[in-house]
């Protein structure tokens, strides 16, 4: 199996120097061969050349010196990811995006190359070509044997590293021969079909004044200052710890769900469509519980651990009928309304309870 391990990486004066070099060669690569393939295809309506665009590669080097300079794997793997871009196009996505130097997210991927030398860890130092040796601060140890490397900045200023690794072994789990159903929410940030309740921490909720505030002195600064750039970091260091408070509750949660349980039951929720209508609170809140990547960490995890996921349709109305007698209701349909009396069988019905159950129910009839 494959697995990404990341560092948060100490380049010194030099190195950063070449970091920003590369980042702005990659935006570069990127730009240029999306501007040439976007002029084309408004002529032609032609696809992406991934293999052409490679063999001009030697040819751009030429007229411009400087693209030299970087890892000749991380332009390779600019022009990949444009290829991956128009092939997402051409299935239906949106079209490609110029890469703008304001988005202050930087990276570019390199791989290891030169019989597998390219890219080393050792001794608390990481390898990387045209870097050399990098000092990081970590107490993971990288398994398997190393693919690539994706070196990135995000906007507070931070250098990171993600090695992927492949050939990884996972221990797995004991198994518990335990099923549990999982509904999502606002209110509670999950919610099983045991009862369990897991509360929504809200951290974006808690820390809005203070990024309120935080946007007020940048907008008093001038543009391009010193003192600009010091308030935009204060800013930007305060959306990435919103970012690793979500994240670190988001795995601590995930893991103890399945070292618990054998199989777990959860709705296949579309984020996308459910953010799509006026109401802004509402939105910023499905935003902030980050639904959609609680269940990719809960996939990812049971892969590794030898558990199993059972995903339910979005559609199936699992907070509207009563996992007693199976009647469904369409009253319940008010969010506010909590808990429920069945008409039907006279239960007394907590709704995410109910809905828990009633998704660990349809998720092990699709595996019977």
């Amino acid at each position: 199996m494959e697995r990404a391990y990341k560092f948060r990486i100490y380049p010194n004066k030099t190195q950063r120097e070449l970091l920003a070099r590369s980042f702005g060669c990659v935006r570069f690569v990127y730009n240029y061969y999306l501007d040439k393939r976007t002029t084309l295809y408004k002529e032609n309506k032609i696809s992406f050349d991934f293999y052409k665009c490679c063999r001009d590669l030697t040819d751009l080097k030429e007229e411009y010196e400087w693209l030299k300079i970087p890892d000749k794997c991380a332009l390779q793997n600019a022009i990949k990811d444009l290829d991956v871009a128009f092939k997402r196009f051409f299935n239906g996505a949106g079209y490609p995006k110029f890469k703008s130097k304001k988005n202050r997210n930087y990276s570019y991927r390199t791989q290891n190359y030169n019989k597998g030398t390219a890219i080393q860890v050792v001794d608390k130092k990481i390898k990387l070509p045209k870097l050399g040796w990098v000092k990081y601060k970590d107490k993971q140890i990288p398994q398997g044997r190393i693919l690539n490397a994706t070196v990135s900045q995000v906007p507070s200023g931070k250098y990171y590293v993600s090695i992927c690794c492949t050939e990884v072994y996972f221990e797995e789990y004991p198994k518990t021969n335990k099923s549990i159903g999982i509904d999502l929410g606002i209110k509670d940030f999950a919610v099983t079909s045991d009862g369990e309740r897991f509360g929504n921490p809200k951290y974006l909720n808690k820390s809005l004044k203070k990024i309120a505030k935080l946007h007020r002195d940048l907008d008093r600064k001038t543009s391009g200052g010193s003192n600009y750039e010091k308030a935009r970091i204060k800013l930007a260091r305060a959306y990435e710890k919103i970012a690793n408070q979500r994240l670190d509750y988001r795995q601590k949660l995930s893991t103890e769900l399945i070292k618990r349980y054998d199989v777990l039951c959860i709705e296949d929720l579309k984020v996308t469509e459910m953010v799509q209508n006026n109401v802004h609170t509402l939105n910023r809140n499905i935003k902030d519980v980050a639904w959609n990547a609680f269940t990719v960490e809960l996939e990812y995890k049971a892969n590794w651990r030898g558990k199993k996921i059972v995903k339910v349709d979005q559609y199936f109305a699992s907070s509207q009928t009563c996992h007693c007698c199976g009647e469904k209701f369409s009253f319940t349909k008010d969010i506010n309304l909590r808990e429920w009396t069945c008409p039907n069988c006279n239960a007394k019905l907590d709704r995410d309870i109910n809905a828990a159950i009633n998704i660990l129910n349809e998720g092990l009839k699709s595996i019977k």
